[in-house]
């Protein structure tokens, strides 16, 4: 029944956010007018839909972690279940209590949007918290130490929370929270001189299993405790980033790259594309390359690309005659080759974080984004050429039949960005639109989905939602510490010393963020390391957008980087292949992209060509 309900309040959540949108571009088109008050509405849909995704992401164990980096066996594996599931547990605890004591700080009792309680709206983040915290302790595999693990995350939630726990009490008039407020300041230095050692457990535990918004979230919380800052700020910075005007787009593309990789769109796209392609040397791989870009560009994961088409194009390419090393090596590189192509998911955070234009950022990304999936083209060719793969000659007949049936999945991207280019509509309208556009499309006109798949489409899709829009919340305090500290004015006073040369600037750029996007997922990498870049651009003169390329581009080689490229996990498991194999079959892939981003790097007329 929990389970249930918990699933239907993240469906109506975002049906309602696509049709508020939807509702708010009928009437300013046609009646000169608007949804009173949508803004807000639209706003405090994604909050809710986030807690309530991440709560089901922790239910369904799919938040994004680095546990298999470490491979372990008992009883190592059992004593790091246990310390994973109480750090975890207790700091997404103390989370909830500050939620709790910035709810009850941040909006008046009377304060509402319509007719909800805007307390009530603050108070979906302290459940979100509380449900993740009761889940790191649930599923552990020891029943035997769960109660004991519970009672430690509890009582080592409330040290960590002590603060806001006593603000909390005093803004309830409860008698004895002057006590608690005493006893807060003189835990404080106690604390603040046990953060260090916590941070480097927190580091530490990533590759054993917890979740990285806990390790994103807590190392600025510890970071907050060390100053004795308000550690309010977490769920403060979490609410204004989530509350932001371009957010809703990541969780509504991510919905339409499901609709499109639950219906038979991938299928369609794939005869298309090899019956247009498939009479040259290397035109199964074009198709392979084109169609991963594009499943790639709305799911904003490249998982999602391997895991949903991998199976079929791996077999395409070997039954024409590819061997399983090329075709493996070259989907997996394919999985990450669209995030630089519009309505990619990273570059509206990425902007967000920048506060650079994104419609810049994606006019920007294109001559890139070209780049990086010719140079995997090209790969193809030559390899096909050398081989003499057998080709098919092209037939018109054919070609236009596929294209008949897929025509309605090749105008998505034209739709969006004639209504986004063209004034229409804003990001997240479009978002809303693409959603509307591809049900229509998949249920009513192709009927590869009935109306009673979409909350199965939707179940797919909340652990996705959930555990990238969780990391964003968590990580901007992290980000907030970051600026507030003025950490990169320090590290470009102390780069501009150490570095005089805006290409040897470059060069360390590229080698940085390629072990940063080896360690990193790529959400997190944006919030972390964002902030520490966009001074040093500045500095060496270079063009924020190029700025901003330069990193996606990077942190999308880092998907494919040994030893723990996310890209290589999928694919082993996609593809039953082991890791150290899967290192070699990828190997000539890493190499031809890497060529790629440095000339991406070093020609920055391919990213500002079409800005001007």
């Amino acid at each position: 029944m929990g389970r249930k309900l918990e699933n239907s309040l993240a469906y109506l959540c975002i049906i309602l956010l696509v049709l508020i949108l939807i509702i708010e571009v009928i009437a300013r088109k046609f009646f000169h007018t608007g949804v009173p008050n949508s803004t807000a509405y639209v706003q405090h849909l994604v909050l809710a839909a986030t807690f309530i995704a991440a709560s089901i992401t922790s239910r369904e164990k799919k938040h994004l972690s680095l546990a298999a980096a470490i491979p372990l066996r008992e009883p190592l594996k059992s004593v790091s279940g246990i310390i994973v599931a109480a750090l975890s547990s207790s700091l997404v605890l103390a989370f909830m209590v500050a939620s709790f004591s910035f709810t009850l700080m941040a909006f008046a009792p009377g304060e509402k949007i319509a007719f909800l309680p805007k307390r009530l709206l603050g108070l979906i983040m302290v459940w979100g918290f509380l449900m993740m915290g009761l889940r790191f302790i649930f599923q552990m595999e020891r029943k035997n130490l769960r109660a004991p693990v519970a009672v430690l995350s509890i009582l080592l939630g409330v040290f960590f929370a002590f603060a806001p726990l006593a603000q909390v009490l005093s803004q309830l008039k409860a008698s004895w929270a002057p006590f608690l407020t005493s006893a807060a300041s003189g835990l404080q230095p106690i604390v603040a001189s046990l953060t260090v050692p916590l941070i480097v457990l927190l580091i530490m535990m990533a590759f054993l299993g917890v979740p990285i918004f806990i390790v994103l979230g807590g190392i600025g919380f510890f970071l907050f405790l060390r100053l004795g800052l308000p550690l309010e700020i977490i769920p403060n910075q979490a609410y204004t980033v989530l509350t932001g005007s371009a957010i809703p787009a990541i969780p509504l593309f991510a919905i339409v790259g499901f609709l499109l990789s639950e219906s038979k769109a991938g299928e369609r796209l794939v005869k298309f594309f090899q019956a247009v392609f498939s009479w040259f040397p290397g035109g199964l791989t074009v198709m392979a390359v084109l169609v991963c870009a594009f499943f790639t560009t709305f799911t904003g994961a490249s998982g999602v690309t391997i895991l949903a088409l991998g199976g079929l194009l791996s077999f395409i390419l070997m039954d024409a005659g590819y061997s399983k090393k090329f075709s493996v090596g070259i989907l997996t590189a394919s999985g990450s080759v669209g995030l630089l192509f519009p309505p990619s998911l990273p570059i509206i955070i990425y902007g967000v974080i920048a506060q650079t234009s994104i419609k810049d950022m994606f006019i920007g990304g294109l001559i890139p984004g070209a780049v990086l999936a010719l140079a995997l083209v090209a790969a193809g060719v030559v390899f096909s050429a050398k081989r003499k793969v057998p080709r098919h000659p092209f037939e018109l007949k054919q070609a236009l039949s596929f294209f008949g049936k897929s025509i309605w999945e090749l105008l998505l991207p034209v739709v969006i960005l004639v209504f986004y280019f063209g004034g229409i509509t804003n990001l997240q309208e479009s978002a809303a639109v693409a959603v509307l556009y591809a049900f229509v499309v998949e249920t009513f006109i192709k009927r590869d989905l009935k109306i009673r798949d979409f909350p199965k489409v939707l179940a797919k899709c909340i652990p996705v939602i959930g555990g990238v829009l969780i990391i964003l919340a968590l990580a901007n305090g992290l980000s907030y510490y970051i600026i507030d500290a003025q950490i990169p004015t320090k590290l470009a006073t102390w780069v501009e010393g150490a570095i005089s040369s805006k290409y040897v600037f470059l060069l360390l750029l590229n080698l940085a963020l390629l072990v940063v996007g080896c360690f990193m997922d790529i959400y997190s990498a944006i919030l972390v390391v964002v902030p520490l870049i966009i001074p040093l651009g500045n500095l060496y003169g270079i063009h924020p957008v190029h700025l901003g390329i330069i990193f996606l581009a990077n942190l999308e080689l880092g998907y494919l980087t040994p030893p723990v490229g996310l890209n290589l996990f999928l694919a082993s498991y996609r593809f039953n292949e082991p890791m150290p194999k899967l290192y070699r079959d990828v190997l000539i892939f890493l190499g031809i992209m890497l060529g790629a981003v440095l000339l991406i790097t070093y020609v920055p007329f391919l990213t500002t060509a079409l800005l001007k």
